[in-house]
């Protein structure tokens, strides 16, 4: 299990050079956070990534200086920060996800399709049980 995560993370890293932004990964999953969950306020996205508020403001205050995600205070609670891919930041999760599902069309090609099935389910259930949201889930473009 650790060498197959260690070969995703590769992927991943890979994937995310080639699209020529200088994102880290923990920035880079903060993008994909906000591309299949919405718009979130500060406390939740750090929530969700299990860091604490600080750090998640001080890296939200990056990716808004390079054009990846909008921060806007709700209306009805100015104190209250809500924070959005921008449509940049919306071209380079699809990007990134393109090029992760290439190079992972390459690794399985060499799988029979009954290997596929099995592999696809297992880490389904695994993607499910970490809270994962499913692809087909994910907006095509969520607003604040």
């Amino acid at each position: 299990m650790l060498g197959a995560s260690r070969a995703l993370v590769a992927i991943a890293a890979r994937s995310l050079a080639d699209a020529g932004e200088e994102v880290t990964l923990t920035q880079y999953r903060s993008l994909v956070v906000l591309a299949s969950r919405g718009p979130q306020s500060l406390g939740a996205l750090a929530e969700q990534l299990g860091v604490t508020p600080p750090t998640v403001s001080r890296m939200c205050d990056r990716l808004v200086r390079k054009q990846l995600i909008l921060r806007r205070a709700e209306p009805s609670d100015r104190r209250q920060i809500r924070v959005a891919l921008s449509a940049r930041g919306r071209r380079l999760v699809d990007e990134v996800t393109g090029r992760r599902r290439e190079e992972i069309a390459r690794l399985l090609s060499s799988m029979s399709a009954e290997e596929q099935t099995s592999l696809a389910t297992s880490l389904q259930r695994l993607a499910d049980a970490a809270g994962e949201v499913r692809d087909r889930d994910w907006s095509s473009g969520w607003d604040l």
